[in-house]
């Protein structure tokens, strides 16, 4: 049996910047309701050590998307384990279906979506995600200081990677299965002229090995793409630089999107192309891609949200069906 529900500002999305906009959204008692999706909490749930975060030398990924789902809950963010299949966003209150049925109304959206790094798709690959594999260098890198190093990948993201990772490696080798690189020249003169960087050209990653207890890597097997032949190169990290993808499925053909489909917002805003219509987070963002740069665009969106609301007004349908938010004094 299908269901109906509205909400003053339906948030699409729980990373750093989903559960950050359901923090200040609710706040200003706007009674928020936050769709979690397929991936409650984002890439950080994938990640282990997170030094990065201010106010934490160090957290564990998945404990900090905890703590920011708990504090949004907190302060009044209904949070909803769910999954938006469409959404239409021709007139308000928007329309959002859900994987459960339900379908919601809106007088403003949050798209808090992210951006899904590309990997090579080797089961080894997999089963070393977060010990010794990472698609992140600014993230990872520190944890392995004087350790030899492997990146995948020939484009601007690759050697940026390759060149930030010599801050900390013995050795970075960039494996690229073609003999010439994608990246901007400038980029390239300064990855060859680097001492510490090795480059294999005309070769692929086949195979991720590495010890099970504890877990990590410890090599990487490469194959070379015209003849074929293995090399084992060792390594104790790996890290996947063949871009990231905005998840932006569900909003790819209405609102503007640039750079392979993230969502365009106007400078300093979080505003998209449809008003009413807001994105926060990866989603937008294909330079940075920090969880606290996240946050900060979950906080603008909320913001951006309560004076839409309060210059357009919400529909005559309000968020009484939805959990109200109680009031809290200011810290």
């Amino acid at each position: 049996m299908t269901e109906h529900r509205h909400t003053k500002v339906l948030i699409v999305g729980s990373g750093p910047a989903g559960y950050t906009a359901g923090v200040y959204a609710a706040r200003a008692m706007l009674s928020p309701v936050l769709i979690q999706g397929l991936e409650p909490g984002g890439q950080l749930t994938t990640t282990t050590e997170v030094e990065n975060w201010p106010g934490d030398t160090e957290v564990q990924g998945p404990d900090l998307m905890v703590r920011m789902e708990a504090h949004a809950r907190a302060m009044g963010c209904e949070i909803v384990g769910d999954i938006v299949t469409s959404l239409d966003l021709s007139k308000r209150p928007f329309t959002a279906q859900t994987d459960s049925k339900t379908v919601w109304t809106a007088d403003a959206i949050i798209l808090a979506t992210g951006a899904r790094a590309k990997w090579l798709g080797l089961p080894s690959e997999e089963k070393f995600k977060g010990f010794g594999v990472s698609a992140c260098a600014t993230c990872d890198g520190f944890f392995y200081r004087g350790q030899e190093i492997v990146v995948v990948g020939g484009g601007n993201t690759a050697v940026e990677e390759a060149l930030f990772l010599t801050n900390f490696a013995s050795k970075v080798t960039l494996v690229h299965r073609r003999d010439e690189l994608r990246a901007e020249r400038i980029l390239q003169d300064r990855l060859f002229k680097h001492p510490k960087i090795e480059t294999l050209w005309f070769h692929q990653v086949e195979e991720v090995k590495g010890a099970d207890s504890p877990l990590g890597v410890e090599s990487v097997v490469v194959r070379h793409t015209k003849t074929g032949a293995l090399t084992e190169i060792p390594a104790k990290g790996v890290f996947v630089a063949i871009g990231h993808a905005p998840a932006s499925e569900l909003v790819k053909d209405v609102l503007e999107t640039h750079h392979g489909g993230y969502v365009v917002v106007e400078p300093g805003t979080t505003r998209t192309s449809i008003p009413g219509v807001f994105a926060a987070g990866d989603l937008t963002d294909h330079v940075y891609r920090q969880a606290v740069t996240s946050a900060g665009m979950g906080c603008m969106a909320a913001l951006d949200v309560e004076r839409f609301l309060a210059e357009h007004g919400t529909s005559d349908a309000d968020a009484a069906s939805s959990s109200s938010a109680p009031a809290h004094s200011e810290a």
